[in-house]
């Protein structure tokens, strides 16, 4: 009970919690697109959103979701169909197998999966199960979760519009992990009009009680003075192996967007696609020191976008 009363109380005195809270609950769908990114944005920064002028990486970001509305960036972001169109521009090769594709939890036959895999819905952030071990999975936790996700409506949380169109569903995926990392760590290139800039390597994203990391690296993989959401590591991560391929594959997959995160993981000397992202952090997380936001910002070209 102590934690739903923190939850109530959270609740009833924080102005950004309750408007995210309503948001997942569907109460802010009928807002306006932009009048939805101008409350958010401000409860968020402190500050009014600039459209008019966006100069900073989450602006623009904001800008980029009103008025870069292309109709294949639906397919881009589906987990299932992104894998199609991936595989279309880089080679099936760096394609995670798909075990299975379904419209609702109860359609999933176990008994055809291996002993690992992994579960995700395909029109969302977050609605993830990871199975190690299919004797030990927890089914009742792993419906509970997926259903929930199925139902949501990751559109008008945070108005990405490549979202807005994806057929919720669930896929099953091989599982994953690296022999010489013994973690799947995601290598997350941050392109701009088809050229890497920068990319952030997470980790201990499933060790338990710890938080998630991110280290951020240049091209010529010198590491970053800023944080995002997450801490650095004590101990920066390794150069991945394969980074100049994973660089490559990122510029062809990011040709023609103004902003693109490609994701791509590394296993025992491979290359895998991992996602495409056109809102880092839906462009709602500050950078430290704040002088980032305005660096990133100017590497995104809205003019060739306008209009």
């Amino acid at each position: 009970m102590n934690g739903l009363l923190k939850k109530i109380h959270k609740y009833a005195t924080d102005k950004r919690y309750r408007f995210c809270v309503n948001a997942r609950l569907g109460i802010h769908n009928g807002m306006s697109d932009e009048r939805f990114l101008k409350t958010v944005y401000k409860l968020h920064f402190g500050k009014e959103l600039d459209l008019e002028n966006p100069r900073t990486f989450n602006e623009k970001l904001q800008w980029l979701k009103l008025y870069d509305r292309k109709p294949e960036y639906t397919r881009m972001v589906d987990k299932f169909g992104a894998k199609e169109y991936v595989a279309e521009k880089i080679g099936e090769e760096y394609i995670i197998p798909t075990l299975g594709v379904w419209d609702k939890f109860e359609d999933i036959d176990f008994d055809s999966l291996p002993d690992s895999f992994v579960l995700k819905c395909t029109h969302d952030s977050g609605g993830l199960v990871i199975c190690k071990d299919k004797s030990k999975l927890d089914l009742k936790s792993a419906e509970k979760k997926l259903k929930k996700f199925l139902k949501r409506k990751y559109f008008y949380i945070w108005r990405e519009w490549p979202y807005k169109n994806v057929k919720p569903r669930i896929i099953a995926e091989k599982y994953m992990e690296d022999e010489r990392t013994a973690e799947l760590r995601d290598y997350k290139f941050f392109c701009f009009n088809g050229e890497a800039k920068l990319l952030f390597i997470a980790t201990d994203r499933q060790t338990a009680g710890e938080e998630t990391k991110f280290d951020f690296f240049d091209m010529e993989f010198n590491h970053l003075p800023f944080t995002n959401g997450h801490p650095n590591a004590e101990q920066p991560p390794e150069k991945p192996l394969c980074f100049e391929e994973m660089r490559e594959l990122a510029e062809k997959l990011s040709a023609g967007i103004p902003h693109l995160r490609v994701d791509f993981y590394e296993v025992n000397g491979k290359v895998y696609f991992g996602e495409l992202t056109f809102s880092h952090w839906s462009g709602m997380t500050p950078f430290e020191p704040e002088e980032w936001d305005g660096k990133l910002g100017s590497w995104i070209d809205l003019k060739k976008e306008k209009l």
